[in-house]
């Protein structure tokens, strides 16, 4: 039998024509193993919240909406233009949270510049409603471990 195909690093970086600032972003981080809850768990997922509201009011990124589940994350985020890479900024609070709350995350991400004929609208639903997919709540406004910025 052929061993499985191994995955794929997609690039993260930037064309120098897009504008961060103007962009809004996608963007999913998983935990490893996946399946196994290490970031809603009473506490971590509140220090979570706090870290990626810290981020957001330093003006590091702009979270529209953050959603934890169990093993993963989803935001559409926006990048401030002076800031520093988009990669450097996931990998930084990546790293803090491994460091400060032990959560073991894989070494990628995955990132998707929302194009001008896609909904923003349709993926924050999508973010909202996928407790409700998975069963760990009936409706999207039960779920607790979410942050909207303002």
């Amino acid at each position: 039998m052929d061993p499985l195909p191994k995955r794929i690093q997609l690039p993260h970086e930037i064309p120098e024509w897009v504008d961060p600032a103007q962009e809004v972003y996608f963007v999913t981080l998983c935990s490893e193993p996946k399946g196994f809850n290490q970031i809603c768990v009473p506490g971590t997922a509140e220090k979570l919240i706090d870290s990626v509201k810290f981020r957001h009011d330093q003006q590091i990124w702009f979270v529209h909406v953050l959603l934890l589940m169990p093993d993963h994350v989803h935001a559409p985020i926006s990048f401030f233009q002076d800031q520093v890479s988009i990669r450097q900024s996931i990998g930084s609070w990546k790293s803090f949270t491994a460091k400060t709350l032990g959560i073991k995350w894989q070494k990628s991400y995955f990132e998707h510049r929302l194009r001008s004929d896609e909904s923003f609208t349709e993926k924050a639903e999508y973010i909202m409603n996928n407790p409700v997919r998975a069963g760990l709540a009936t409706k999207s406004e039960e779920w607790a471990h979410v942050f909207k910025g303002e």
